[in-house]
C-alpha cells in the first residue's frame, strides 16, 4: 500500500523562506541522545527529517546529543547507525554533540565576560523551588550579580573538577519573570564527574541539552532544527542562545507532534527498565518497539516507512491505534510473502483409503502480477491443527467434525469416519477417506463444502517452534495507567508444531504468510526450525 502523497505545515515554511531567498539549500539533522535504542516513535522523527531533506534535494546530518555521559554507550551509538541503514536512509555527515564540547564551553565564557550568565550555587531543588509558577514570577538567585571576574574564575574552577557533583551550576541570566518557565535563568552547565564514552575523563562539567543543541544546530549549518512538541515551550532558549552566543548561522527550530501509539511502549526509560528487569530478551527482543525488535520481528522497512507517511506532520499529539501500523505491515506482507503451511498444534489425521503419495499445488502468492505453482508433498498420514476438528462443533462450523467433510488446501476433500480419543478425552487421531474426484485445480465432482483447512504431509514435515506474540501493554484493560499496572504477562505464547519442508529449506529471515495463522519470519536457533510471528491475518482496521 503506498501512501498518499500529503504536503504539511513545515514544507510550507520551507517552501516560503526558499521563495523569499532566505535558505537556498534545506539542511536538516536528526539528533538521537545515545542512551537506550530508538523506538517506533522515533521513526517518525527519521522519516521527516531524513524525508524533508531528501524532498528538497538537501542534507540530513546524523547528529548524536552526547552530553549526558552517565547514560550513554558506544554500543546504542552503533544501534542507532544500524537502525537508520535499515530504514535505507543515508546522513550527510555525522557529528556528536561532544565534538563541539570546546566551542560550547568558549560560547558560554563568552556568556559570562557579556553578564549573561552566572555561577550559581543552589541545589537542583531550590532552583526548581525559586523557579515561580506559571502565575507568579520566580525569585533570583542569591549569586545572581557576582562579579564577571568571580563568575569567570568559579567557572574555570569548575572545568578543571574542584567541585562535586551538583555543587555549582552555570545558569544564563535572563528574566525570572518571564512568562515562559524555560526562560527564568535556565542551567546551562553542571557539574558531571562521569567518563565519556568518546572524550574520556577530558570534562567533568557539561552543557545541558538547550544550551547545547542550538549551538550544535548552528555549527553544522543546519537551517531547520526539527523536533516534536515538548520543545515548543523551548523554542525561546533555543533562539536566546543562538542570538546571544553570536553564533553566524541561525537555524530555525520547527515543532511537530510526537508519534504515540496505542499498547506501546514509547519510553525510552521504561524500555532499558523492561530489558534490564529480564522482563524482555533484549533490545530486540520481536515484542519490543525497539527499530531493533521490530527488524528482529521481520516488520519490513518500506511499511514502517509507508506507515510514517500516511499519518503525516501534524501540530497537535494524537494516539495511533496500533491497528493502523499493523494493517501497513500486513497490507506490504500480503502482496510480497510467499505462502505456506503449519500446524500449530497437530493431530494425525489418517486417508484409510489413500494409499501412497503424490504431489499437489498450491499458490507461492496468490497476488503476484504473474502467480506461480508450487509442489507440497501429499501422504497417506497428515497433520492438523486441533482447533480444526471438534467432536461437539458449535453452529456454523465448517471444519472437520465426525461424519463431515472438509477440503485439505490445494488437495482433496475428506469425511471423518472416526476419531481416537485418549484417556482424558483428547483426540489423538482421526481416521477419515477421501474423495478422489475432489483434487484440487482439476475438481469436476460437482460437490461443495464450506471449510478448507490447512495441513502438512507427515511423510516429509519438519518439527518447528513457533511463537505467537501479543502487545507488551494492555491498553483497552488499564487505560492511562501507569507502565508497570499495564504489562501484559502473557505476550508470547510458543507452540510445538510441524511445518512444511519448504520453510526448511528457504532462506533464514524470509517472511511468509502462513495459511489461516499469520505473517511469520523464519529464524533457526540450535540449528532448530523456529516460526516467529511478525502480524496476525486479521485486520480490523476501519479506515
Amino acid at each position: 500500500m503506498e501512501p498518499e502523497v500529503h504536503s504539511n505545515f513545515i514544507e510550507d515554511i520551507i517552501n516560503e523562506e526558499l521563495a523569499e531567498g532566505k535558505v537556498t539549500t534545506v539542511h536538516t539533522r536528526f539528533p538521537p541522545e545515545p542512551n537506550g535504542y530508538l523506538h517506533l516513535g522515533h521513526a517518525k522523527s527519521l522519516c521527516i527529517n531524513f524525508g524533508t531533506a531528501e524532498k528538497y534535494g538537501g542534507l540530513c546530518n546524523l547528529f548524536f546529543d552526547d552530553t549526558n555521559p552517565s547514560k550513554e554507550k558506544t554500543e546504542y551509538v552503533e544501534a542507532i547507525k544500524s537502525d537508520i541503514e535499515w530504514l535505507g536512509f543515508k546522513w550527510y555527515e555525522i557529528h556528536y554533540a561532544s565534538d563541539f564540547f570546546d566551542k560550547i564551553y568558549e560560547l558560554a565564557v563568552k556568556l559570562i565576560k557579556d553578564g549573561k550568565a552566572f555561577v550559581c550555587d543552589l541545589t537542583a531543588d531550590e532552583i526548581r523551588d525559586s523557579r515561580g509558577t506559571l502565575t507568579e514570577p520566580g525569585k533570583e538567585s542569591p549569586y545572581r550579580n557576582r562579579s564577571i571576574e568571580e563568575n569567570l574564575r568559579l567557572f574555570e574552577e569548575m572545568k578543571n573538577g574542584k567541585y562535586a557533583d551538583g555543587e555549582k551550576v552555570l545558569r544564563a541570566k535572563i528574566d525570572m519573570a518571564s512568562p515562559n518557565i524555560n526562560m527564568r535563568d535556565p542551567v546551562i552547565y553542571r557539574v558531571l564527574h562521569a567518563e565519556h564514552h568518546r572524550t574520556g575523563n577530558k570534562w567533568c562539567i557539561y552543557p545541558m541539552y538547550d544550551y547545547a543543541h542550538p549551538i550544535c544546530d548552528s555549527m553544522q549549518g543546519v537551517t531547520h532544527s526539527l523536533c516534536t512538541l515538548e520543545f515548543e515551550d523551548h523554542r525561546p532558549l533555543y533562539n536566546w542562545v543562538v542570538e546571544n552566543t553570536g553564533v553566524t548561522h541561525k537555524p530555525r527550530q520547527i515543532e511537530f507532534a510526537r508519534l504515540n501509539v496505542t499498547n506501546t511502549v514509547m519510553s525510552k526509560r521504561y524500555l532499558k527498565k523492561l530489558v534490564e528487569d529480564g522482563m524482555v530478551k533484549g533490545w530486540d527482543d520481536p515484542r519490543m518497539p525497539t527499530l531493533a525488535g521490530l527488524r528482529n520481528r521481520g516488520i519490513p522497512p518500506k511499511a514502517l516507512k509507508n506507515f510514517c507517511e500516511e499519518i503525516g506532520v501534524a501540530k497537535a499529539n494524537s494516539e495511533i491505534e496500533v491497528g493502523y501500523f499493523e494493517h501497513f505491515t500486513r497490507d506490504y506482507l500480503n502482496a510480497n510473502a510467499p505462502r505456506a503451511m503449519a500446524v500449530f498444534e497437530p493431530i494425525k489425521l489418517v486417508i484409510d483409503n489413500y494409499e501412497g503419495c503424490e504431489e499437489v499445488e498450491t499458490d507461492v502468492n496468490p497476488n503476484d502480477p504473474e502467480p506461480k505453482k508450487r509442489g507440497v508433498h501429499f501422504s497417506k498420514e497428515i497433520y492438523i491443527d486441533a482447533e480444526d476438528f471438534s467432536v461437539a462443533p458449535p453452529p456454523k462450523y465448517f471444519r472437520l467434525k465426525p461424519d463431515g467433510l472438509v477440503r485439505l488446501k490445494g488437495a482433496y476433500v475428506v469425511k471423518c469416519e472416526s476419531y481416537l480419543p485418549d484417556d482424558d478425552g483428547n483426540v489423538t487421531e482421526i481416521h477419515c477417506s477421501y474423495l478422489p474426484e475432489t483434487r484440487s485445480g482439476s475438481d469436476e465432482s460437482g460437490i461443495k463444502v464450506k471449510g478448507t483447512i490447512q495441513w502438512v504431509s507427515a511423510e516429509d514435515c519438519v518439527p518447528a517452534e513457533i511463537r505467537k506474540y501479543d502487545y507488551l501493554l494492555k491498553d483497552a484493560a488499564y487505560p492511562g495507567q501507569d507502565f508497570s499496572e499495564r504489562m501484559n504477562e502473557n505476550s508470547l505464547t510458543v507452540y510445538h508444531g510441524f511445518a512444511e519442508k519448504y520453510l526448511a529449506d528457504a532462506p533464514v529471515g524470509e517472511s511468509f504468510q502462513l495459511i489461516r495463522k499469520g505473517y511469520y519470519k523464519k529464524v533457526v536457533e540450535d540449528g532448530k526450525l523456529v516460526l516467529s510471528e511478525i502480524v496476525s491475518l486479521k485486520d480490523s482496521f476501519k479506515k
